[in-house]
């Protein structure tokens, strides 16, 4: 089977694992991210989680320049700094900051949700929840900072002016579909944990795309969930602790990121088996073989433009090994 010319990059939640601490799991992130970069992946994202103890991406810009500073090459960004949380103009002046710092290396992925409960919310940006209601204008507040000097107000954000960071819209509804098409950005669906509207998205986006001064055409990126090891058998043992990641989120259960199991069977009930697998079923699992047949039928359907995988695999080495085995699956 001849591989998949696509471009691949990787989304990171910064979970605590098992037995370790917030010290471990930013030490983990770096790690993965000097590890794919050696690998030739694209990306390498953070992603945005409040009042969550067993993951450490709360102070997403920190983690970014913290990655920035152990790596030389690859594009590192958010998946996504959530709007409703901070003002755009803050956002603009960290990002300019760092883009001043690293330049041509940074990626602003832009989320509506807080990525949290509505209490946190509150704590972390405005006494209302109005700010959820103002994400279009807010990413278009963002653009324009990041825009000429000479066209923007009273207000602007210094670094930042004239930064051009490369905006993300990021999304896992119909809505995010709209949005990134009228304003001509590229857009990044969430199938990771939200596959419904997944086609739906795809096509909207698509087909109201309006071309912009930052792209002619769609960019589409997908989200996926991605155990790969050397056998089917092998990749299904280390895909429970994916499934156990999952049984948590519906839970709401707060436990760190566990070791796989023999089987899930005993710890889930059918309901809460049927809700983890909704999430996750837009999942490549297998060994290379395999997921290189499953990432050609979701291209043979979807056709998008470059895959971003996540890999919830408990032993740090398995999961450099799966992102290895989809680089080449994907390597042109």
């Amino acid at each position: 089977m001849s591989t998949i010319n696509i471009p691949v990059s990787v989304l990171n939640l910064a979970p605590i694992r098992r037995g370790e601490g917030a010290k471990e799991a930013i030490d983990s992130l770096v790690d993965l991210a000097q590890a794919v970069e050696k690998m030739g992946y694209t990306r390498y994202w953070v992603a945005e989680h409040h009042n969550t103890p067993t993951l450490v991406s709360s102070a997403t810009a920190i983690l970014i320049k913290h990655i920035l500073e152990h790596t030389k090459e690859i594009q590192v960004g958010s998946g996504g700094i959530m709007l409703p949380n901070h003002s755009p103009l803050v956002v603009a002046e960290q990002f300019g900051t760092m883009e001043a710092i690293y330049p041509n290396r940074l990626n602003l992925g832009l989320g509506r949700a807080p990525g949290t409960d509505m209490l946190t919310a509150s704590a972390l940006r405005r006494s209302n929840h109005n700010s959820v209601y103002t994400f279009p204008a807010d990413v278009e507040e963002i653009l324009t900072y990041f825009g000429p000097e000479d066209e923007q107000g009273a207000v602007k954000a210094y670094p930042g002016a004239d930064a051009n960071v490369p905006v993300f819209i990021l999304g896992s509804s119909t809505e995010s579909a709209v949005l990134a098409a009228k304003l001509g950005l590229p857009y990044v669906f969430a199938a990771h944990f939200a596959p419904r509207y997944m086609e739906e998205a795809i096509a909207i986006y698509r087909e109201r795309f309006q071309p912009s001064i930052y792209l002619n055409k769609p960019y589409m990126m997908v989200c996926l969930n991605v155990i790969a090891a050397e056998t089917d058998d092998e990749a299904l043992y280390e895909s429970t602790t994916l499934q156990q990641f999952f049984l948590n989120v519906v839970r709401g259960a707060k436990n760190p990121l566990s070791p796989p199991v023999d089987t899930m069977d005993g710890l889930w009930s059918p309901s809460e088996k049927q809700m983890a697998q909704a999430m996750t079923s837009v999942s490549l699992i297998g060994s290379k073989d395999s997921v290189q047949k499953q990432l050609t039928e979701f291209q043979a359907a979807h056709h998008v433009d470059e895959i971003m995988a996540i890999s919830y695999i408990f032993d740090p080495d398995k999961q450099k090994r799966s992102y290895e085995i989809l680089k080449e699956i994907t390597s042109e």
